[in-house]
């Protein structure tokens, strides 16, 4: 408990104690004069209620008139001018009372979610010509080498030069196994040097920073409300002063127009009055949005607003983009075919030897399968080597025309290949007019990919498309093998727009469509989505801007999570809302009929807004991703 707890809570006990006191004079002596009374009621009342008077008199001096603090106040100076002295102390003691529980409440909850997000050390040990300096992460420049000892948080991104030591980095990509790292790994600011001492190039300048750059999102977010959080602000403004004026019209229009008597209907409107504080909506349900944003932090999933999470959890469809999001866009040989006649090591050795002249992926993918397939054959020189986009790469090895490409530079060879009934990419390999074999590459599925797609489905009732680029065979075979429910191929990027707003006409009405891609070539679809993800993509400045959720690693299995934490904070948000209309109405109603007294008011009023609080913290236990 804090400080600033500990002196509220010696203050009621001081009061509740002042109270008895008081309470137990009046019985003993009921004959007292009615001002000696009030005197002894006074003092538990200013001990309780002297910081509430205060606060209303500075809100009153400030403008901000209709607030909880002014409410509290008239309701219970009323219920003193009215000769209800000891319910207006009673009602002042539990009305600190429950503030006090709510601050306790609201203070773990905001305590919690600080932790979370508490991942940027406030030192560097910078490695400088006189020994290594204790400065401030922002005085570091790119290139210096900074100093990280077991148990401290690295403070910038940065690649290790010299030693090794594992890295734990739950705090940014919510996965608790640590990750090795030695020399010429890369290191990421936020994660925890769990043992020996790393010497770290500095990679990103502070403000770049993976952490920096996570903080800003989160502070961020409390910018971005949602409708729900937008609705309780104005329904509040209007809330207030509405029932002040019922109040005031419960008390007079009674005795003066139906011979009701004064003191018992300003009683009720000052009931009316204290039941009326809006707090309980107020605080929960930013609250919950706030719980859930840390919930989704601790999972590695940044998200921009609580607005984003409203639009996630309406979402009816989410659309993937496939290399570098489904699969994970390092190819490799899944078969090597030769033609008759020809051995794998002469087909392999014919491929490679042109291929290596190209820095296309999949001319890499077939270098380095050579380079690491035990071949031993040294590559020949190779001569007059052509490279042409759509067909493939030719040159002359030991004094033959080699070429390696799709069907296309085939045919310019006269060559007819013996067609893949795999869904693969093939590289075709023809030397002069005579044809070798072909090669078989596929892109790996993500582990995950398969688990998220049924997820969605299974769990969350949410349909799967893939937009990509590849030819139509190869992404029907993926998406069977994903089981999605619709698949987009051989777009150009300037096609995924298209395609995107194509399955957003069809999508139902009231849903939405979510967007996730790689970050780097996506920014354009994963802006014009309704939720977009970049995944894996704090490096990239594009999908930063344009994402409204950041996957801070490559696990895709947390695009069900995010959907999940969005529909269950929402979920919490608006049954905090409905319970807080709902007592609060029935509440008034009955103070308005003189059923309820003021100390019931009180405890009705803190109750809800307790239970609301305890609630909205709910929002935080997510389950991690699996």
């Amino acid at each position: 408990m804090s400080g600033s707890a500990k002196k509220e809570l010696k203050l009621i006990i001081i009061g509740a104690a002042l109270f008895a006191l008081a309470f137990a004079a009046s019985k003993l002596f009921p004959d007292l004069p009615w001002y000696v009374t009030a005197l002894i009621f006074l003092v538990p009342y200013i001990v309780a209620g002297g910081e509430v008077l205060l606060e209303a008199a500075h809100g009153i001096k400030n403008g901000q008139l209709l607030d909880e603090n002014f409410l509290m106040s008239v309701a219970s100076l009323g219920a003193f001018a009215i000769g209800e002295q000891p319910e207006a102390v009673l009602v002042m003691l539990l009305y600190r009372l429950g503030e006090l529980l709510q601050s306790i409440a609201v203070g773990k909850s905001r305590a919690s979610v600080s932790a979370l997000i508490d991942i940027c050390p406030e030192s560097v040990n910078l490695e400088t010509e006189n020994g290594v300096e204790e400065v401030s992460p922002e005085e570091v420049q790119i290139g210096d080498i900074f100093v990280v000892r077991a148990g401290e948080r690295v403070p910038l991104d940065g690649t290790v030069v010299v030693g090794s030591s594992s890295v734990n980095t739950a705090a940014i990509t919510g996965e608790s196994l640590p990750v090795d790292v030695a020399q010429g790994d890369a290191v990421i600011s936020g994660s925890i040097n769990t043992s020996g001492v790393l010497r770290v190039r500095a990679d990103r300048e502070y403000a770049d920073s993976t952490a920096a750059r996570m903080l800003d999102l989160i502070e961020g977010a409390a910018a971005n409300k949602s409708k729900s959080e937008k609705f309780i602000t104005r329904f509040a403004r209007i809330y207030t002063p509405v029932v002040v004026a019922l109040a005031v019209l419960l008390a007079i229009v009674p005795p003066l127009f139906f011979g009701g008597e004064w003191k018992e209907h300003i009683y009720r409107a000052l009931n009316f009055l204290v039941i009326s504080c809006p707090c309980a909506l107020v605080i929960s349900v930013p609250l919950t949005f706030f719980g859930g944003i840390g919930a989704a932090s601790k999972n590695g999933i940044l998200v921009k607003g609580s607005n984003c999470f409203e639009a996630l959890s309406k979402c009816g469809t989410v659309v993937f983009d496939k290399t570098g999001t489904l699969t994970k866009g390092s190819f490799h040989i899944a078969r090597i075919v030769p033609a008759a006649g020809v051995s794998e090591l002469e087909l392999m050795y014919k491929a490679a030897a042109v291929e290596r002249h190209s820095t296309h992926p999949l001319a890499e993918c077939v270098t380095g399968a050579y380079e690491l397939g035990g071949y031993a054959s040294p590559l020949p020189a190779a001569e007059n080597c052509v490279e042409r986009v759509g067909f493939g790469v030719s040159a002359l090895i030991e004094g033959k025309l080699v070429r390696a490409g799709n069907e296309r530079l085939m045919a310019e060879a006269g060559v007819v290949p013996d067609k893949s009934e795999n869904a693969s990419t093939v590289i075709y390999v023809c030397e002069n007019d005579r044809y070798l074999g072909r090669l078989e590459i596929e892109d790996e599925i993500k582990p995950g990919s398969a688990s998220a797609v049924a997820r969605l489905k299974n769990e969350l009732g949410i349909g799967s498309v893939m937009l990509t680029g590849d030819r139509r065979p190869i992404a029907e075979g993926i998406a069977e093998k994903l089981a999605l429910d619709d698949v987009f191929a051989e777009l150009l990027p300037e096609d995924k727009v298209e395609s995107l707003e194509s399955i957003m006409a069809e999508t139902a009405k009231g849903k939405t469509v979510a967007y996730v891609g790689d970050g780097i070539n996506d920014a354009p679809v994963i802006a014009r989505a309704d939720i977009g993800f970049a995944m894996g993509a704090l490096g990239s400045d594009a999908a930063i801007e344009a994402a409204d959720i950041v996957l801070t690693d490559d696990n895709i299995e947390r695009v069900p999570l995010a959907v999940r934490i969005a529909k269950r904070t929402v979920g919490i948000a608006w049954q905090n809302i409905i319970l807080a209309l709902a007592v609060k109405l029935a509440v008034m109603l009955l103070g308005a009929l003189g059923y309820a007294e003021m100390w019931m008011a009180i405890v009705a009023d803190v109750g809800v807004c307790l239970a609301a609080v305890l609630n909205a913290m709910r929002a935080m236990r997510v389950g991690r991703a699996s």
